[in-house]
């Protein structure tokens, strides 16, 4: 998968921006931007891409990450199942380098910050005591307006820059070219059937965008999700049809068609295996 390039700070029209995000699950792709940013995990749990590094994540995890390391946040599969109670939360801090100035970079008081800059172009993992505080201080920054956002980001930066419980997540400054090799074959997958689930997709036609054979598609997807590509795709149809269930009236028939279903003994077989509902039952029980 090709990363994709954005730019935070155009989209918020701001040089900072806290945002709380609340989502069945988390639906940014894999991608990169020239602002830093600040990750706490409130809920959920799943795999994060950071650089060349795939680690698990779960509720507390906390990351400070540099310019351009690209990223993704994707949660386990029972995320993906419509499943009202389950959420995936997030406090998200972005801001530009650019807000500081030059002179601040030149300041002896300041190193300690700039520092922290330079290390988080690894990744960081924020841990122990220091997640403790920081959690509290974000919980209050998405409160404060205008320069008290500013006056938060500070503090927030000048406790992370003089903590010892921080922990590098890639050994090294992120390399595109290595990114590409380690990690590219499964997001590819995932875009793909992101955008064409409600198509028939054959493991053929999966495997050659992953660039294997198909045997050497399916092993390498069970090991690295721990689930059959057909199991995932599954989930990815069934996550999509509980949207529509909720969201609008049109016929089951029709959402599983539009889902990828052929027939709707088919879409109700899986959406059941999958809820534990039929798709009748699901969609009366979110109206109650």
């Amino acid at each position: 998968m090709k990363i994709e390039k954005t730019k935070i700070t155009s989209y918020q029209n701001s040089s900072v921006s806290v945002i709380s995000r609340e989502d069945s699950f988390f639906q940014a792709p894999f991608h990169s931007h020239p602002e830093l940013e600040l990750v706490y995990i409130k809920e959920s749990y799943g795999k994060r891409i950071v650089g060349n590094s795939v680690e698990q994540f779960v509720p507390g995890d906390m990351v400070f990450l540099g310019s351009d390391i690209p990223h993704v946040w994707l949660n386990d599969e029972i995320y993906y199942q419509g499943i009202s109670s389950l959420k995936a939360k997030a406090i998200v801090v972005y801001f530009s380098k650019e807000i500081f100035g030059p002179l601040f970079y030149e300041l002896k008081e300041t190193q300690k910050i700039i520092n922290l800059f330079s290390q988080a172009e690894k990744g960081l993992s924020v841990t122990g005591k220091t997640n403790e505080k920081i959690a509290k201080k974000l919980e209050k920054l998405t409160t404060k307006q205008n320069f008290e956002i500013i006056v938060g980001l500070f503090e927030i930066l000048s406790i992370l820059s003089e903590s010892d419980e921080i922990n590098f997540i890639n050994s090294e400054a992120y390399s595109p070219v290595n990114s590409q090799v380690k990690n590219d074959r499964l997001l590819d997958v995932f875009e793909y059937v992101k955008e064409n689930y409600k198509e028939e997709i054959s493991l053929i036609e999966i495997a050659e965008i992953a660039h294997l054979t198909p045997t050497s598609f399916c092993r390498m997807f069970k090991v690295k999700t721990k689930k059959s590509f057909v199991e995932y795709l599954n989930a990815i149809r069934v996550s999509n049809a509980c949207k529509l269930l909720i969201e609008t009236e049109k016929g089951i028939s029709e959402i599983g068609y539009e889902c990828g279903y052929k027939t709707a003994s088919n879409f109700n077989q899986l959406f059941k295996k999958l809820t534990g509902t039929t798709p009748k039952e699901y969609r009366k029980n979110a109206d109650n």
